[in-house]
């Protein structure tokens, strides 16, 4: 099953790390937010990954492409034709990842509708954003969502409420979808979504600013085709400057909870 993550993000309220970078690249210790994401669904056995890029995608890009270089030391020898020789011992990493342009300013509808021919026969595919950090088991999640049969698991997490709310009935299916409500307590999406593909069919291809939180998901709800996964363990999303501090903090204690391999 492939993993599908939003990569279009600015990161305007993460001033005072690098605004030059893209948001799925800021750091959390010594790799981007984006790479501890993928770390911690390849510890669950899932490899394959969608990238939709947008802001700045060339610095994913440039990541992946010279990833070797950017996590090993080395050293050239420009007397031997620029010889390299890497001298830290790297771990071999067995990823498949597809970076696809969705565009700079496309909505998040509008970058998974891009994707679509990169699941290919794929029945199912999970999506998450690229930069909220978890400790889900997604083994787990999975098997919730193959045994509800609707056509897409959302996460629902506890932060502090600034997100879209999930409204359930007594069996967890969500019967209302609120994009960034006012505080009324209760679960919010956090993401980590296990979609079937005829969610699809949801999504408009000749659109460039279909937000995916707003009408897509809304109508799926309301066709009863949406289930919440209740997530009780750590999540949390690198959305401003005080985020991005307390992610470093568990991270370089060495008490990241979402940090399994």
């Amino acid at each position: 099953m492939k993993v599908v993550i939003l990569c279009g993000g600015k990161g305007t309220r993460i001033r005072g790390v690098n605004d030059d970078l893209p948001k799925p690249m800021i750091p959390v210790g010594n790799y981007p937010i984006i790479w501890h994401i993928m770390r911690s669904y390849a510890h669950h056995g899932f490899n394959e990954f969608v990238l939709c890029l947008g802001y700045k995608g060339p610095t994913i890009k440039d990541f992946f492409l010279n990833y070797r270089s950017q996590i090993s030391d080395f050293t050239i020898d420009f007397a031997n034709g620029r010889e390299v020789t890497f001298d830290k011992a790297h771990e071999k990493l067995d990823w498949k990842v597809t970076l696809a342009e969705t565009g700079e300013d496309t909505l998040t509808g509008s970058r998974i509708k891009r994707i679509e021919h990169y699941i290919g026969d794929d029945e199912e595919f999970m999506m998450t954003y690229g930069d909220g950090v978890c400790d889900i088991d997604v083994n787990a999640l999975i098997d919730y969502h193959k045994n509800h049969g609707k056509l897409m698991t959302v996460s629902g997490v506890r932060p502090p409420s600034r997100f879209g709310e999930l409204d359930t009935n007594d069996e967890s299916r969500i019967v209302e979808f609120n994009e960034k409500p006012q505080a009324t307590g209760g679960r919010i999406s956090g993401g980590f979504f296990v979609c079937n593909k005829e969610i699809f069919k949801y999504l408009d291809a000749d659109r460039s600013d279909e937000t995916l939180e707003a009408d897509p998901m809304r109508k799926i709800a309301a066709d009863g085709q949406m289930m919440m996964y209740k997530h009780d363990g750590f999540w949390q999303c690198m959305d401003t400057f005080r985020d991005y501090a307390l992610l470093n903090e568990l991270y370089e204690d060495g008490t990241a909870p979402w940090v399994k391999w």
